[in-house]
């Protein structure tokens, strides 16, 4: 067993792992943030995305001794039911969820792509968004929530 010690949604943490547990499990099973979702478990589904050090990474791909001394943000970082995100408010106005198992991956995705993508077509936020999966929306309602926060971000009117 290893201690970890990292910050988690600007909340220092500490746990013990075992040192092939992975961060996905650390996250939920030792630290309880059971909104970091794991799906195929191989980094190809994108349910378990976090952002580490300010960059999105796949929880499933990382053992959780890596996360020692990182910065980590999960979905629980993002907003909460009484006080909503903006990502979580446009997902919410566009339904862009249906089970909701990818959704916390999907607010992770987006959050980042709003820093860093310009994204000024539809077929650029589905190029931004292709590393997650789900298996429910049709992913149009996820686009159109997407655009909205894109058109928000860039002072563009509805």
């Amino acid at each position: 067993m290893i201690d970890i010690t990292l910050t988690v949604n600007g909340e220092e943490m500490t746990g013990r792992a075992e040192s092939r547990m992975l961060a996905s499990d650390f996250l939920r099973d030792v630290l309880g943030l059971t909104g970091t979702h794991v799906g195929c478990e191989h980094g190809v589904c994108g349910a378990c995305t976090i952002r580490l050090n300010g960059t999105t990474a796949r929880s499933c791909l990382l053992f959780a001794a890596q996360l020692e001394g990182a910065e980590i943000v999960t979905v629980e970082g993002l907003g909460s039911p009484r006080k909503m995100h903006s990502i979580q408010e446009a997902f919410r106005r566009h339904h862009a969820l249906q089970c909701g198992f990818c959704t916390p991956g999907f607010l992770m995705t987006v959050a980042e792509i709003l820093e860093t993508e310009t994204l000024e077509t539809d077929a650029e936020i589905r190029e931004a968004l292709s590393g997650n999966l789900c298996r429910c929306t049709g992913y149009e309602h996820i686009v159109r929530a997407v655009r909205d926060l894109v058109n928000e971000r860039d002072g563009v009117a509805a």
